[in-house]
């Protein structure tokens, strides 16, 4: 069995910084192998505020997996914004935008899905997905296939609108194609668990869509301060979000589900 820590959303610079001692206590106590970040570490992509993520970053004791979200990109210095998009994220949390991650059990693969002229939307390349075709090639099928964007490939449950990420069906063909079980996202700040059938319908196939919540900013839309502990076997998966409790200052478990393999396809259990 696998644990991985889901956190996303963390927009240093707009945070609730009495969070973050319980959080790193949280996961330290999970003991996770692999922390992943869907995102938008910053609030404004500023070299301060990315200074501050990379220190939170550096009290992880844990393998992490990080990739970039719209927040990253700078909004109002144009020329940073086209020509410098994501700068400062390679300068101090990771040269790597599309990181990778493999072990016995899970392989898993970071896509940046940001881009300097969609503004809140995110797009996937037809090249990001001949990429995500090479790298899962050599996966052997025993291994559980986990893709991590910081935008999701379907709504939150209680998101309306269709802002998903731009080119997500001929995605969804491929990841079906690939036999991706799992998709971790953030964004929209709001947590909860889809499968792809929701909104894909695709023969044989229901993988997993999980958003985190925003696990420390200020604009929690509703919800709590959040982020995921996923277990992960072969055959099952449970996934638990941990909530913010303001009373006694702990995250603690709010939900869990648990869904099993029928071959490409993830049923609630």
């Amino acid at each position: 069995m696998r644990t991985l820590i889901h956190l996303s959303d963390l927009h240093f610079g707009r945070i609730e910084s009495a969070l973050i001692p319980p959080l790193l206590e949280s996961i330290a106590s999970a003991r996770p192998d692999l922390v992943v970040i869907s995102g938008d570490l910053t609030q404004r992509a500023r070299t301060e505020q990315f200074i501050a993520a990379r220190q939170f970053l550096d009290r992880i004791p844990f393998p992490q997996l990080v990739v970039p979200g719209n927040h990253d990109v700078p909004l109002h210095n144009v020329f940073a914004r086209l020509f410098r998009m994501l700068d400062r994220f390679r300068r101090h949390i990771s040269e790597n935008l599309e990181p990778w991650y493999v072990d016995d059990e899970i392989a898993v693969a970071g896509v940046n899905t940001t881009r300097a002229l969609t503004g809140k939307n995110g797009r996937i390349s037809r090249s990001q997905l001949r990429q995500l075709r090479l790298r899962f090639s050599n996966v052997s099928s025993n291994r559980v296939k986990i893709v991590v964007t910081h935008h999701p490939f379907d709504l939150p449950p209680g998101v309306k609108g269709e802002r998903v990420i731009l080119r997500s069906r001929l995605a969804m063909q491929a990841l079906a194609e690939i036999g991706v079980d799992l998709l971790l996202a953030g964004h929209f700040h709001v947590a909860g668990t889809t499968q792809t059938t929701t909104r894909y319908k695709l023969d044989h196939y229901a993988a997993l869509i999980v958003s985190s919540g925003t696990t420390t900013s200020t604009r929690g839309r509703g919800q709590s301060n959040s982020f995921n502990v996923i277990r992960i076997e072969f055959s099952k998966i449970v996934i638990t979000q941990h909530h913010w409790h303001p009373e006694s200052r702990t995250f603690q478990p709010f939900s869990t589900e648990q869904f099993v393999r029928s071959g490409k396809s993830w049923t609630r259990a």
